[in-house]
């Protein structure tokens, strides 16, 4: 059985917008990398998209990282997006009740394979 990657992040940037692409596994091991990549963006950019096209497995601690970037991105005035969650990680934000609060990203920009 091949077991999937840990967590890799790419960031780009597009004027204010700062695109963090995640591939891997976010799990409790790595979950502090994504913290450590993406808090520090916060203040420096207008809005913040995590694309989880190539994210294979999210944990609860990935969860709950994501989450907790979510309000700090809040309290700064930033914007915070998610896209392209697969149907596991899509299940787990609506079954934690916390996709609610990416439902701005729209289902245009939401892969469901």
């Amino acid at each position: 059985m091949t077991e999937n990657p840990p967590l890799t992040l790419r960031t780009d940037v597009d004027g204010d917008v700062r695109i963090v692409r995640c591939s891997g596994r976010l799990t409790s091991s790595v979950a502090g990398l994504l913290h450590a990549e993406v808090k520090p963006l916060i203040p420096h950019a207008k809005k913040i998209v995590l694309d989880l096209t190539d994210l294979a497995f999210m944990d609860s601690m990935g969860l709950g990282t994501i989450a907790s970037l979510y309000v700090s991105s809040k309290t700064a005035g930033c914007q915070f997006e998610l896209i392209n969650l697969s149907r596991r990680i899509r299940d787990l934000f609506t079954v934690t009740h916390l996709l609610s609060l990416f439902e701005q990203c729209g289902e245009a920009n939401v892969t469901i394979p």
